[in-house]
């Protein structure tokens, strides 16, 4: 069963929570470290990330490649990012290449304490319903699902410990 919870509120917003088993700072960190990263960002299995550039800063710009193992196609995303709270928010716009640029996808994404973890919570705001429409009909859920599976093993053995 899934941890992950994804909805829609209105024309334009995505929300997605989801509990993580350690700490809001190993979580903030495992989303803007490039070579953590590029070890659990891959969605579905299959999927590698041979490119991950990442200037984790307010105004820094960041450019992630995945490529299909054995399919070779691939695609990509670049963006900014906008905000930069330590250990508790990330603000960034972003748009992907499928090849063609789909509109702004502008992400707000929070670390709170949850109990004996961290409850993370992403909110995308789409620039209209069918862009949303089209987003949410890629399978981006099941490759978001798959990719904070392979986060939520990764931080015990390494991140809590500032590997």
């Amino acid at each position: 069963m899934s941890r992950l919870m994804l909805k829609t509120e209105g024309d334009t917003h995505v929300i997605v929570t989801r509990h993580f088993a350690a700490s809001p700072e190993a979580v903030y960190r495992a989303h803007l470290d490039p070579k953590i990263v590029q070890r659990w960002l891959l969605g579905p299995d299959g999927w590698t990330m041979p490119v991950c550039d990442l200037d984790a800063r307010s105004g820094g710009k960041f450019r992630y490649e995945w490529k299909h193992e054995t399919k070779g196609h691939g695609f990509h995303i670049t963006g900014e990012f906008v905000e930069l709270t330590p250990h508790s928010k990330i603000v960034h716009i972003e748009r992907m290449f499928l090849p063609q640029q789909t509109p702004d996808n502008h992400i707000e994404t929070r670390f709170e304490p949850d109990g004996s973890g961290t409850l993370m919570t992403m909110r995308m705001t789409l620039p209209d319903e069918a862009t949303r429409a089209a987003m949410l009909s890629t399978g981006m859920e099941k490759g978001m699902e798959n990719s904070y599976e392979r986060l939520e093993r990764m931080i015990p053995a390494r991140m809590e410990a500032g590997k």
